[in-house]
């Protein structure tokens, strides 16, 4: 049975979120505050994090991010907040989607079960051994970890998810709506400007000089492609 940690300081939100999740088979724990939550998400095992993003204490953000030092698995953002730079910073610490409030339990059990079943076929389908090399770049698909010039740069889940698919697909041209549906497999459900916080994020991490890119070049009108 799959684990998922809520925490989100509205009661009555908190409960509708379980109740839904439960009836769907998941075993489901609530946390009220940022600091109760942030405890239970680095001391025990679950599957997937629903983080709400205005909280008491230690905030979604802070939250996001320090859980992404820790553990690779799905957050999903939730908050009322609409603005596209709360959705880009939360995306630029690590959360894989954004549920703005309100929302249908519908939606939010689509999405959940979405992105488990995605996070469950790419770490069952690493071939052992299997190494991407190239200019001081290496990616293991194995461990899924990153390394430029053999120094490790973390990254998250879907990060590596990008920078895989393009690097196993050189030379080849992906707009954002393909790399979304590729990488995310959510169809229309999600906002493909997460693909574009995703591709920055990447640049910066293994790019020297990240506004002239020589990994991960931005074709204009068309999208993205990997220098092979």
């Amino acid at each position: 049975m799959k684990r998922i940690l809520i925490i989100e300081d509205d009661k009555s939100i908190a409960e509708l979120e379980r109740d839904y999740l439960e009836i769907e088979g998941f075993s489901v724990e609530i946390a009220f505050t940022g600091d109760a939550g942030l405890k239970k998400a680095l001391a025990e095992d679950f599957d997937l994090v629903l983080l709400d993003l205005m909280l008491p204490g230690v905030d979604g953000f802070q939250i996001c991010k320090t859980i992404r030092t820790e553990k690779d698995i799905p957050i999903l953002m939730v908050s009322a907040k609409k603005e596209d730079i709360d959705k880009i910073r939360g995306l630029g610490l690590g959360a894989d989607d954004y549920i703005v409030k309100p929302f249908s339990p519908s939606e939010l059990v689509a999405r959940v079960k979405a992105h488990l079943s995605r996070y469950q076929r790419l770490i069952g389908k690493v071939p052992q051994n299997d190494s991407i090399l190239i200019r001081g770049l290496r990616i293991d698909q194995t461990s899924r970890k990153v390394y430029i010039n053999d120094e490790e740069i973390i990254f998250t889940t879907k990060e590596f998810d990008v920078l895989t698919f393009l690097a196993l697909n050189p030379n080849r041209v992906f707009s954002k709506e393909q790399l979304f549906e590729r990488v995310w497999g959510l169809d229309s459900m999600g906002d493909i400007s997460t693909v574009t916080v995703h591709i920055r994020r990447i640049r910066e991490k293994i790019e020297t000089d990240p506004s002239n890119p020589q990994y991960i070049e931005t074709v204009w009108g068309a999208g993205y492609r990997f220098k092979g």
